[in-house]
């Protein structure tokens, strides 16, 4: 299948702390960034596939069974006999949420860029990976460069998610590639927190133009309940934050970074784009779980329509 959005990255298995029994009990979703992103892409109607590996274990098969349900074509996902499916857990306290992850030496941080379907990339109209899918090992650092360098050569356009996790690297290697991973992207989608470790800086404007210098076309800065910070050097447009009623932000930078890569290619301009996204990912908090409360697209046009 030709994907309009084609997402490389690390699929997980998520067991988010739910209110009921005294914290105790646990509901079973799934996660992982990239296969977040591409949900909510498909949610809104894009043609979507993911590049992967999973165990041969129940939770990489019930990855795929999610994915079958979601429309996103999982063909460029390996099974790894050798490796396991990652799993990750969500707490809930006054503080926010806090996650704790089981996933060194899993099936997807063991891809190589020999892995790799190069045609699939080739005839894709975007690739979108990032920070995670670069951060869980070296080979899969290289094999997301391998994926950047082929997309590139065939016109495809990138777009890369900041998603910063310093407990799965050093914060000098986080910045030097991901300032690589800026340069080279057609569409940067960082959130504040991360782009201001990675560049020093702290103001949203002087976020921006730090990845317009290196390089990105298009800048979609994610505030949080601040709302976002649209640019692509001609145009700056700030988004007021979506009125909701957040139970648990899991997974809501994703959605919003699925949802405006399904309506970039499906034509919006970016403000369209940038408005369409915000309603998404505040619809996402009022649930739990990174997926189960990504909106579909005749959700976030009703809350669009009444906003």
């Amino acid at each position: 299948m030709t994907s309009d959005i084609l997402a490389l990255g690390e699929p997980m298995v998520e067991f988010n702390q739910a209110g009921a029994a005294g914290g105790r009990t646990y509901l079973q979703g799934f996660g992982g960034d990239t296969s977040n992103a591409a949900i909510a892409a498909a949610r809104q109607g894009a043609r979507v596939g993911y590049l992967s590996a999973v165990g041969d274990d129940v939770y990489g098969r019930m990855l795929r069974e999610l994915w079958s349900r979601e429309n996103v074509d999982h063909d460029g996902v390996r099974t790894d006999p050798r490796g396991f499916t990652a799993v990750y857990f969500v707490t809930h306290d006054d503080q926010g949420h806090h996650f704790s992850f089981f996933r060194q030496g899993s099936a997807a941080s063991r891809m190589r860029p020999a892995d790799l379907p190069l045609e699939r990339i080739r005839q894709a109209r975007v690739l979108h990976l990032s920070g995670i899918s670069a951060a869980i090992s070296d080979t899969a650092c290289d094999t997301c460069f391998a994926a950047v360098d082929a997309a590139r050569a065939a016109g495809v356009r990138v777009s890369f998610d900041t998603n910063l996790r310093l407990k799965l690297w050093p914060i000098a290697r986080a910045r030097a590639v991901m300032r690589d991973l800026i340069r080279q992207s057609d569409i940067c989608l960082p959130s504040l927190e991360d782009i201001s470790a990675i560049s020093g800086l702290d103001d949203p404007d002087a976020l921006v133009d730090f990845c317009l210098r290196l390089g990105a076309k298009t800048v979609a800065l994610k505030l949080g309940a601040q709302g976002a910070l649209l640019a692509d050097g001609e145009r700056r447009i700030r988004l007021a934050p979506h009125a909701c009623k957040p139970v648990d932000a899991t997974g809501a930078g994703d959605t919003f970074g699925g949802a405006f890569l399904a309506r970039w290619v499906a034509g919006d301009d970016l403000e369209q784009a940038g408005r369409y996204a915000a309603v998404a990912a505040a619809l996402s908090t009022e649930g739990y779980g990174a997926v189960d409360p990504i909106p579909r697209a005749e959700a976030v046009r009703r809350a669009m329509a009444t906003s």
